[in-house]
């Protein structure tokens, strides 16, 4: 055997061992994040306001195409009626996770199959929107409520729609 095929043989049994060790392809995950619906102002663990139970009765509605298989609630009333509509539809009881630390959420939720909505508070939504890859979100005030952002593809592109457009 020359040296040049001693070689090429070498070479392909390297090539060949490193493919054996490749991870299989995965599909781009799928993470939903929203901030819980509308609530009185000032309140320190408020249920939903009226408009936001009716929002939250729209959100079952929301996802047809990709319905989340986890959802994800802090530990607030708010972000539990939230998601109680979806979670009934879809027969998941909501995973509760504590809205101060958003790096241990980030952990349970790369655990989970995809599709994933996490419902958050506006002090939280732009730091877990950034975590998972999408990008960050202006601060969010009172006010803001019903927007939902999808981050999927493998470039992580982040979509922001609201529940009332």
């Amino acid at each position: 055997m020359t040296l040049a095929r001693a070689f090429l043989a070498a070479a392909l049994i390297l090539v060949l061992g490193a493919c054996a060790y490749m991870a299989p392809y995965q599909p781009p995950s799928t993470y939903y994040v929203m901030r819980h619906l509308h609530t009185p102002e000032g309140a320190a663990d408020p249920g939903l306001t009226e408009e936001g139970q009716r929002h939250a009765r729209l959100l079952a509605d929301f996802f047809t195409e990709e319905p989340p298989a986890t959802i994800f609630v802090s530990t607030t009333k708010r972000a539990r009626q939230t998601a109680a509509p979806l979670a009934a539809k879809l027969g998941i009881t909501p995973r509760l996770y504590d809205p101060r630390d958003t790096a241990g959420l980030i952990t349970e939720v790369m655990k989970e199959p995809p599709p994933v909505l996490i419902v958050g508070h506006s002090n939280t939504v732009p730091d877990i929107v950034a975590a998972l890859g999408g990008e960050r979100p202006e601060p969010l005030v009172h006010e803001d409520f019903g927007d939902v952002w999808k981050i999927s593809g493998s470039r992580r592109v982040t979509t922001r729609v609201n529940l009332g457009d």
